[in-house]
């Protein structure tokens, strides 16, 4: 009796590893429109925001076209708050590696438009950030937020 309970301690335990692997802590959202107006739409509502700055924009298709690959349409764009990212980054350097924050525009396997960003509560398990729970509610609110308002039809 003893084996088999054991095997099955072990399946449990591997099933458990398994479906904590596939949280990869991204935030995946739908957008009706293509990807050129959803990055549109979110370009305008991020520098419309008095509280924060863009920093970056990258357009990976036209970077593989320029070394002549194709990659589906896919934007990324990278702003941020130190009033709220450098609490963090103060609780855990390694937060450093996920800020400033990025939003992420692209086209999938199924050509459907989405927009992804890290999840904030995810990025607070992986770095270890303590004593900063408001700062991380109010990224996650705002990051729901403005996706949200961009994927609004």
């Amino acid at each position: 009796m003893k084996p088999i309970i054991s095997i099955l301690v072990s399946g449990l335990f591997l099933l458990s590893c398994t479906n904590n692997s596939l949280d990869n802590g991204l935030i995946i959202k739908e957008s009706p429109y293509s990807v050129e107006v959803t990055y549109t739409k979110l370009r305008t509502l991020l520098s419309n925001n008095p509280n924060i700055k863009i920093l970056l924009e990258l357009d990976h298709s036209t970077n593989a076209s320029s070394v002549d690959l194709e990659l589906k349409p896919t934007k990324i764009i990278f702003f941020g708050n130190p009033k709220l990212g450098t609490p963090l980054m103060q609780s855990s350097a390694t937060t450093s590696i996920d800020l400033p924050q990025k939003i992420i525009v692209y086209t999938d396997k199924g050509n459907r438009t989405k927009i992804a960003y890290n999840d904030p509560l995810y990025l607070q398990k992986r770095h270890g950030i303590e004593g900063n729970e408001a700062i991380l509610e109010k990224v996650n609110t705002a990051l729901h937020t403005i996706t949200e308002k961009v994927i609004a039809e």
